[in-house]
C-alpha cells in the first residue's frame, strides 16, 4: 500500500471508529502525524485527498475539521463523473436511474404534501410553449430533485442528484430535441404528477419507469444518428416494436386522464411537435 494510501485509511479508521466526529478539529498536523506513526508529507497528502472527496474540510488560518458527512457531501464526487462521462455511456447512466428513480419516486406519493405538488405543477406551467434547453434543463432539474426529496431518503436523493445533474440532463434534453420527443417527455412529467396526487405510488413507479426508459431509448437512437459507438455490452432497446415517441404499454394511472392533450411545438425543433405538453 503507498504511504499515502496508508495515512488515507488511517485517517477513516479514525472518523469510522468514532474518534473524530462530524465536525471535529483534527489534531495539529505534527501530532497527528506522531500519533498515527506517518510523516508531515504522508499526512499532508491524504488531508489534500480526503478534502477533494468532502470528507474533511481545509480551512486556511483555522485548521482542518471533518465535515458533517451529510450524502449530498460525500457523493459529489458521483455528479462530477456523470458531468465527464463519454456521450457513449450515457445511456448506461440512465440505466442506473431507470432502477433508483421510479422507487424514489413511488416512495414519494405517499409523502409529498399538496403545497409541494403545487410547487411541481407550477415548475411545468411554467415552461410556455418553445422552452429553450436550458429552461427544459432547469425544470427537469427541478421537478425530479423535488420529487427525489419527497422519498425521505437523504442517500436515494444525493444518488439521484448526482446521476442526472445539469451537464446530463443537457444532453438528454438535446436528444430528446433532436429525436421530436420534448411532447412526450413533457407529457410523462404531467402523467407522473397525476399519479402523485392520486397517492398511487405504484402508478408513479410506473410512469417513472417509462419516462426515464423512454428517455433512453431515443439517446440511444440520437448517438447512433450521429455515429457515436456505443459499447458492446450495451443493454438492447428498452422498447423494439412501436412508431418513434410510442408507448407499448400504459401504466395505470388515474391521473392520466387529466394530461393536456393540446399539441406543442417545442425549441424548434422541427418535428418536435407531440400530443401531450406542459398544458
Amino acid at each position: 500500500m503507498a504511504v499515502t494510501d496508508e495515512a488515507i485509511e488511517k485517517i477513516k479508521s479514525m472518523i469510522v471508529s468514532g474518534a473524530l466526529r462530524p465536525g471535529d478539529r483534527l489534531p495539529k498536523e505534527s501530532e497527528l502525524a506522531a500519533e498515527l506513526g506517518l510523516s508531515r508529507n504522508s499526512l499532508r497528502e491524504a488531508v489534500r485527498a480526503l478534502s477533494l472527496i468532502r470528507i474533511l474540510d481545509v480551512r486556511q488560518g483555522d485548521g482542518t475539521y471533518v465535515t458533517s458527512l451529510d450524502p449530498h457531501l460525500l457523493l459529489e464526487a458521483v455528479g462530477f463523473a456523470v458531468d465527464v462521462h463519454r456521450d457513449d455511456t450515457a445511456p448506461e447512466f440512465l440505466a442506473v436511474r431507470r432502477i433508483l428513480e421510479p422507487a424514489a419516486t413511488a416512495m414519494a406519493a405517499t409523502r409529498l404534501g399538496e403545497q409541494q405538488l403545487d410547487a411541481l405543477e407550477a415548475l411545468l406551467d411554467a415552461l410556455g410553449d418553445t422552452p429553450s434547453v436550458e429552461e427544459l434543463v432547469t425544470c427537469d432539474l427541478e421537478f425530479h430533485r423535488g420529487i427525489a426529496r419527497g422519498s425521505g431518503n437523504s442517500v436515494l436523493c444525493s444518488l439521484l442528484d448526482g446521476l442526472s445533474g445539469p451537464a446530463a440532463r443537457a444532453r438528454i434534453w438535446r436528444a430528446l430535441i433532436q429525436e421530436g420527443a420534448v411532447g412526450r417527455a413533457l407529457h410523462e412529467h404531467r402523467a407522473i404528477l397525476g399519479a402523485l396526487r392520486d397517492r398511487d405510488a405504484e402508478a408513479a413507479r410506473s410512469w417513472a419507469t417509462v419516462h426515464i426508459a423512454s428517455a433512453e431509448r431515443w439517446l440511444r437512437s440520437a448517438l447512433r444518428a450521429d455515429g457515436a459507438p456505443l459499447r458492446s455490452g450495451a443493454a438492447p432497446e428498452v422498447f423494439d416494436h412501436g412508431e418513434r415517441g410510442s408507448h407499448p404499454f400504459t401504466p395505470p394511472c388515474k391521473g392520466a386522464a387529466s394530461v393536456p392533450a393540446a399539441r406543442r411545438k417545442v425549441g424548434g425543433s422541427g418535428e418536435g411537435t407531440s400530443e401531450g405538453g406542459t398544458g
